[in-house]
C-alpha cells in the first residue's frame, strides 16, 4: 500500500498495535550508534549529551542501564506518508485529552508512540475509539 497522506484516512486506518513487553530510555554519553548495537535498540537518537536510546527493560537491567519508568509501545500499522500534516497533533490530542502522557516518533513506514506501562490499556481504546470517529 502507497503511503497516506490524507489525515482523516491515517486515522480512521491507523489500527494501534501494542508490542509485547516494556520499553525504557537510556543515555550513554560519549556512545556513538553502533557502539551498543548488542543491545538491540528499539530506537536511537544522537543528541549532544550522549546517545539515547529505547531498549527493552529486562535487557537495560541486565546491561547495568540507568533506566526511568517504564513505557509500553504502541505502533499505527497504518503507512503514513512523512509529509503527512495532523496525525502527530491528532494523536497527542486524543491522549492529552485522557491525561496520558505520551511520547510520539516515526519512522519510515510507520508513527509510534511511547506510554506509561500503566497507562497503555487506556491509551489503546482511546486510539481505537479515534479511529471510529
Amino acid at each position: 500500500m502507497a503511503a497516506i497522506n490524507d489525515l482523516e484516512t491515517l486515522i480512521k486506518h491507523a489500527d494501534p498495535r501494542l508490542a509485547e513487553g516494556l520499553f525504557v530510555f537510556t543515555s550513554i554519553p560519549g556512545a556513538r550508534y553502533g557502539d551498543l548495537a548488542s543491545l538491540d535498540p528499539v530506537a536511537m537518537i544522537q543528541e549532544k549529551e550522549g546517545l539515547a536510546m529505547l531498549i527493552d527493560q529486562s535487557t537495560a537491567h541486565k546491561a547495568g542501564l540507568d533506566s526511568g519508568r517504564p513505557f509500553c509501545l504502541i505502533s499505527l500499522s497504518v503507512h503514513s506518508d512523512l509529509n503527512a500534516v495532523g496525525l502527530t497533533a491528532a494523536i497527542s490530542a486524543c491522549l492529552a485529552e485522557q491525561g496520558i502522557p505520551a511520547n510520539l516518533f516515526a519512522g519510515y513506514f510507520h508513527d509510534h508512540i511511547l506510554v506509561p506501562a500503566e497507562c497503555a490499556d487506556q491509551a489503546m481504546r482511546s486510539l481505537r475509539q479515534l479511529g471510529r470517529k
